[in-house]
């Protein structure tokens, strides 16, 4: 239980750290750029690294995976904008002109 409590601590000063540097950077699309790519190298390393390594070898196993994957939030995944997500920032053609 002790190692729980520490994981999950570790995990919130992530998440306040990840959410002080973005603030900080909030006008700086680069560095915001940056930033996502990080955290989407860090998600593949920790799947590739340790995640695959760690799942059940047996039925029980993977069925309890499965059932704390659909009870509590699904797969992680990470969202990439599509091209006309950007397109719908920029100003209609005839303003560019």
């Amino acid at each position: 239980m002790d190692q729980k409590v520490n994981s999950t601590s570790q995990l919130s000063q992530i998440i306040n750290i990840s959410r002080q540097v973005a603030r900080e950077n909030q006008h700086d699309v680069l560095e915001l750029l940056a930033i996502l790519r990080t955290l989407e190298s860090l998600h593949r390393e920790i799947r590739e690294q340790y995640f695959q390594d760690a799942l059940p070898n047996n039925r029980h196993g993977l069925y309890s995976l499965l059932i704390e994957i659909e009870e509590n939030g699904g797969w992680p995944y990470i969202d990439r904008l599509k091209i006309q997500s950007l397109l719908a920032n920029l100003p209609p053609e005839e303003e560019l002109t």
